[in-house]
């Protein structure tokens, strides 16, 4: 009979953690968000679903720039925005498709026109919540 109890309360114990790990998971995950952007970069090309260039900084003969973005830890298919910026103004606007699962790369791209100065790329989640960005310099 002891034994018993004793395996009884063993088993409660162990759901009840269960139960409280289950818990701290769910309420992290809302902390983080449905995804982590594990990298975003800017960069002369795309190549193997990899970034090429990648750079801080580009001369002005250069035509076209790409961001490349790699999420992680995606809980739900959603969707993200890309929006490029030169200076303070908004010059462009993608929205681009994260499918569920651990891992979702993707990247969009903008002429740059020779248009020198400081650039910015804003990665915002579905709610228009800024995620990360990405500052670079055509020079």
């Amino acid at each position: 009979m002891k034994k018993s109890l004793t395996l009884i309360l063993v088993l409660a114990l162990a759901v009840s953690l269960g139960l409280a790990f289950s818990v701290s998971g769910q309420e992290k995950a809302k902390e983080t968000g449905p995804f982590t952007i594990a990298r975003a970069v800017v960069g002369t090309g795309v190549e193997n679903s990899e970034p090429v260039g990648v750079a801080e900084a580009f001369p002005a003969s250069t035509e076209k720039v790409y961001c490349f973005i790699e999420a992680t830890n995606i809980t739900k298919d959603t969707e993200i925005s890309i929006v490029w910026f030169y200076g303070d103004k908004e010059m462009l606007k993608f929205n681009l498709p994260l499918k569920a699962g651990s891992k979702w790369r993707t990247f969009a791209n903008k002429n740059l026109r020779g248009m020198k100065g400081d650039w910015k790329v804003e990665i915002k989640d579905a709610e228009g919540n800024l995620v990360k960005d990405v500052k670079f310099k055509v020079e």
